[in-house]
């Protein structure tokens, strides 16, 4: 089958997955909030339910900015206009930050975060800790819009860049911070390595790698579209 490219393409869904851009910041930033809202590392960083309903929207907002602009890879899952999902994907070699890139964000982070930095520190320690050093795609964050949660959008985004890590022989990485997530990641070919207790009664969170998939004989393809 054709190489899926970097440009916008639907499922047969009526939604599309197109790269993220800037015009997007502001809607993906909320719809990530509402995604995260009950989410165990988010609850652990802002425990208060109205700080995190305050706080998750600019955090979002920020890491979008930060990152998702400097580098290609978030994709968006895109209907009538409105953001139904984003799978936030850094390239090989460029999710651990440079120590200018991180002084740079360090004011940003003290207005996002607030008092709870030093938690939020700790948090990211812990899981830069166990991040694996050989290149892969590192997926940073995904999320669905609460009410369309299980429509499919996480399923698309997944795809969406998993074919072509497949494309590439290049694994991918991510962690999960729910366990009942986890079966989905492994039907994506995802399987857990560690888990992760973070640190002062924190959360677990399950560390997952997928290898690449090798293209089935004949098709070219590295996987066959699943409903999910």
């Amino acid at each position: 089958m054709p190489q899926p490219s970097d440009a916008a393409f639907a499922w047969g869904t009526g939604r599309t997955v197109r790269p993220f851009v800037r015009a997007d910041v502001a809607a993906a930033a909320g719809m990530l909030a509402r995604a995260f809202a009950d989410d165990p590392v988010m609850a652990w960083i802002f425990p208060d339910e109205q700080m995190r309903q305050r706080r998750l929207p600019p955090f979002f907002a920020g890491s979008l900015r930060d990152a998702s602009l400097r580098h290609d890879g978030t994709e968006v899952v895109v209907a009538d206009g409105a953001i139904l999902g984003c799978a936030i994907w850094m390239p090989p070699g460029s999710w651990r930050p440079s120590l200018g890139r991180q002084l740079m964000a360090l004011p940003g982070l003290i207005l996002r975060l607030g008092s709870r930095l030093a938690v939020a520190s700790s948090t990211y320690g812990a899981m830069v800790r166990f991040h694996p050093e050989q290149p892969h795609w590192y997926l940073s964050g995904i999320g669905t819009d609460p009410p369309l949660q299980g429509s499919g959008v996480g399923s698309e985004l997944m795809r969406s860049r998993l074919v072509r890590c497949d494309a590439a022989g290049l694994p991918a990485y991510l962690e999960s911070s729910r366990e009942r997530n986890v079966p989905f990641y492994e039907r994506h070919g995802f399987r857990v390595t560690r888990e992760l207790q973070i640190p002062g009664g924190g959360p677990t969170i399950w560390l997952m790698w997928r290898d690449p998939r090798p293209a089935e004989p004949g098709t070219g393809a590295s996987w066959k579209t699943e409903a999910s």
